[in-house]
């Protein structure tokens, strides 16, 4: 009953945040300079011609009045259509969201164990390869994920000619088609990804080493891999699972930029191209898209580390 309260709080809460958000996205869009006519109407229209256009849109109503009828078609699972092409902004969800989620499952597969066994490696060991590791995943964490992209581009697709330098896919076909398309943005994200986990997992670890339940176990005689599995990882998996948590989220920003860069037709590119054509319908519907998919991975990750440290505390 207890997690069941405790999920419904959260749940809750997350609606409440869900609705603030997309209220805020909607007014950053409001306040862009330029709207989605040029792009319907052409640059030689008339201002008579953008005067209807503007109208037909709905933009000649206030920006109060257009969230509040938004809002209330996308209740009932209507996000609307785009300005830009008139595409209903479910299909290019549809389409485009299994894109970016196959593309963050690769990069977690990469991530998850990596960061698990140099969060695990560094926090019990310390020393000098603590501070190598810690520093270069500080370092990496601190570089934009541009410039990430760009190196290994220029290493991989430029210098030494194995992978392509964006990820096109064939018309009507999927990423996993072409396979080596994914290789270069799964590297990237991986390598971000990477940097954070490992300092989360890291810090919980050594907190967790650190502890009088460690440092009994140790006492007895209990050492490296056994201290590791029997003590130090069942008590750090409620941290670790929020770390890894976290990480996922950071890794939905990530994507955007990354998805840009090498030209994957993911959810991060469509809402470059909606944000550049001021198509307010789909920066919204896409936008409120991702913000779900974040608050839901938040949501599990809170549920599983309340479980987890539910276990523990039976544990001892």
């Amino acid at each position: 009953m207890k997690l069941l309260a405790f999920a419904s709080r959260r749940l809750a809460g997350a609606a409440v945040l869900l609705v603030l958000l997309s209220a805020a996205v909607f007014a950053a869009t409001a306040v862009l300079p330029g709207d989605a006519v040029s792009a319907v109407a052409g640059v030689d229209a008339s201002e008579a011609q953008r005067a209807e256009v503007r109208a037909e849109l709905g933009l000649d109503r206030p920006a109060a009045e257009r969230y509040a009828h938004w809002a209330a078609d996308a209740v009932r699972g209507d996000l609307g259509r785009g300005f830009v092409g008139d595409r209903p902004v479910t299909e290019v969800l549809a389409t485009r969201l299994p894109n970016s989620l196959l593309l963050a499952a690769l990069t977690l597969a990469v991530t998850a164990p990596l960061a698990a066994l140099l969060g695990l490696w560094t926090g019990m060991r310390g020393g000098g390869a603590d501070r190598v590791v810690s520093t270069t995943a500080q370092i990496l964490a601190a570089v934009p994920e541009f410039v990430v992209a760009a190196l290994l581009v220029a290493v991989l697709a430029v210098w030494l000619e194995v992978l392509p330098r964006v990820s096109v896919i064939p018309l009507g076909g999927t990423p996993l088609d072409v396979p080596h398309a994914l290789v270069l943005p799964v590297l990237t994200l991986s390598a971000v990804g990477l940097a954070v986990a490992t300092r989360l997992l890291r810090a919980s670890v050594a907190d967790t080493a650190a502890t009088p339940y460690c440092e009994a176990a140790r006492l007895n005689g209990v050492r490296g891999v056994r201290l590791a599995v029997r003590h130090i990882l069942p008590n750090a998996a409620g941290p670790a699972v929020q770390a890894l948590t976290l990480t996922t989220g950071a890794l939905v920003g990530s994507a955007v930029v990354v998805e840009n860069v090498f030209d994957y037709p993911g959810i991060g590119r469509e809402l470059h191209l909606a944000v550049a054509a001021r198509d307010v319908p789909m920066v919204q519907g896409i936008a409120t898209a991702l913000v779900a998919v974040m608050l839901v991975v938040l949501l599990l990750g809170d549920i599983c580390a309340r479980l987890l440290g539910a276990r523990e505390g039976h544990g001892r």
